[in-house]
């Protein structure tokens, strides 16, 4: 285990039952300051800081203003009531491992938490739109299409935080930054999804037990993955 970084520890742990690690955790909270604050692809300095009134983590230099909340970027749809017809069919200790992975380090990351126009938040705009259903594997592939200047069913609120998505220059680097090289090709240019992805049209909830089951182990591989990358990044 590293000092700085347990990939084990269960944020849940710390917190009062039913409270949400991301608000909550401040263990969470601090390895999103020390694993974000590092250098971004471009050279400049990107430093966190936790001590300013009513916030989460905040970034102010030459590069702008960034007030940053958590996101947890895996789900078990535990409590999602289109997959309890599923759920309930599934062994119980299958869909607690899920969800308490999820709970762990290796499935979260940061995102502006500030409105703007009063209009939804990314980590909001990801879990209402239909066609993402808060898969991450879709978000990313969303900010793949953003950086290449087509559209998605993110756009719009992209758009709206533009000058956050700068600061990573491109999409390998905000992959690199942020650790998701688990989630895409060697060459950048595809996803890795969690489930099968043909267009955003289909259905992006596991349909039967079989695509659940698919979907619960590519995303065990990516907690476990990112974890270790997050080890790595802090030993250097």
């Amino acid at each position: 285990m590293n000092a700085t970084i347990d990939t084990n520890f269960d944020f849940r742990s710390e917190i009062s039952q039913n409270s949400d690690p991301d608000r909550y955790s401040s263990t969470l909270r601090r390895y999103h300051k020390t694993l974000w604050s590092k250098q971004l692809p471009n050279g400049d300095d990107f430093t966190l800081i936790d001590s300013y009134p009513k916030g989460y983590l905040y970034h102010q230099s030459c590069l702008g203003e960034y007030k940053l909340s958590s996101d947890a970027i895996t789900h078990s749809y535990k409590n999602t009531k289109r997959m309890s017809h599923i759920i309930e069919k599934l062994p119980i200790e299958k869909i607690e491992r899920i969800y308490s992975r999820g709970c762990t380090v290796g499935s979260y990351i940061i995102f502006p938490k500030n409105k703007i126009k009063n209009q939804q938040s990314i980590n909001q705009a990801r879990g209402c739109n239909h066609k993402i259903a808060d898969r991450f594997d879709l978000t990313l592939e969303c900010i793949r299409l953003f950086y290449d200047g087509a559209e998605s069913p993110l756009t719009p609120v992209f758009q709206r935080h533009s000058d956050f998505f700068s600061l990573f220059v491109n999409f390998k680097g905000y992959v690199d930054f942020f650790l998701l090289q688990d989630l895409v090709t060697k060459d950048y240019t595809s996803i890795k999804y969690h489930l099968a992805h043909q267009s955003f049209e289909q259905k992006p909830l596991p349909q039967n037990i079989d695509e659940y089951l698919t979907y619960w182990q590519n995303t065990l591989n990516f907690i476990k993955a990112r974890g270790e990358r997050m080890l790595n990044s802090v030993d250097r």
